[in-house]
């Protein structure tokens, strides 16, 4: 996510750098200021490691914030274990910073409104339970991202796509298949419309 004067990740799953190489290309990508994680789930985390080893690489030297819902174990992890074994040549200094509520915030001009979505994972025993989860608004100069992240349907969702300019849904489960983990298209595609354009990520292959 980029404007005049920022540069965003939004989950950074496997394959992020290479992603990153080709839309602003590898000198821009230490430019980068904050990482925003929905979840903790490996297609959305899976490429932190790798994309923090970079940064230090390239020597970046001014901060990096990463935004991440309070209780994710997961970027924690990460996290530790990265400076366990890098933290004395890394270039740059890394801020951790949960987030336990809906309180909006603005980083370089862009207006951030993190809400709570509905996304579980089944246990060994196949029973399911929620994990901590978020969706992301996205505002600058008037014109607004809504981010669901990975979630089943629920209101908080549909309330922040409303009048965006772009939602960005997951459609994770066939239409014959409802799912408590994750939206079917029907249901994507219908809360998708509240917004100008919507566009549906995680589609299930045929």
């Amino acid at each position: 996510l980029t404007t005049d004067n920022s540069a965003f990740v939004v989950d950074s799953g496997d394959g992020i750098l290479r992603d990153l190489t080709k839309e602003i290309g590898p000198k821009e990508i230490k430019n980068i200021s904050d990482v925003f994680i929905s979840h903790g789930h490996h297609d959305h985390v899976g490429g932190v490691w790798s994309f923090l080893t970079y940064l230090s690489v390239m020597k970046k030297k001014t901060p990096l914030n990463i935004y991440f819902p309070e209780g994710c174990a997961e970027i924690w992890s990460i996290y530790k274990a990265f400076i366990s074994v890098y933290g004395h040549e890394v270039s740059y200094k890394i801020n951790m910073i949960p987030i336990n509520d809906t309180k909006a915030f603005t980083r370089k001009s862009v207006k951030i409104k993190p809400f709570k979505v509905n996304h579980r994972e089944v246990a060994a025993d196949g029973s399911s339970e929620l994990v901590p989860s978020l969706g992301f608004k996205f505002t600058y100069q008037g014109k607004s991202i809504c981010y669901g992240g990975d979630t089943a349907y629920c209101d908080s969702l549909v309330q922040m796509s409303k009048g965006s300019d772009l939602a960005i849904i997951e459609a994770g489960a066939k239409d014959d298949k409802k799912s408590e983990l994750h939206m079917t298209m029907d249901e994507a595609s219908k809360i998708g419309e509240k917004a100008k354009e919507y566009f549906l990520v995680h589609v299930p292959e045929n």
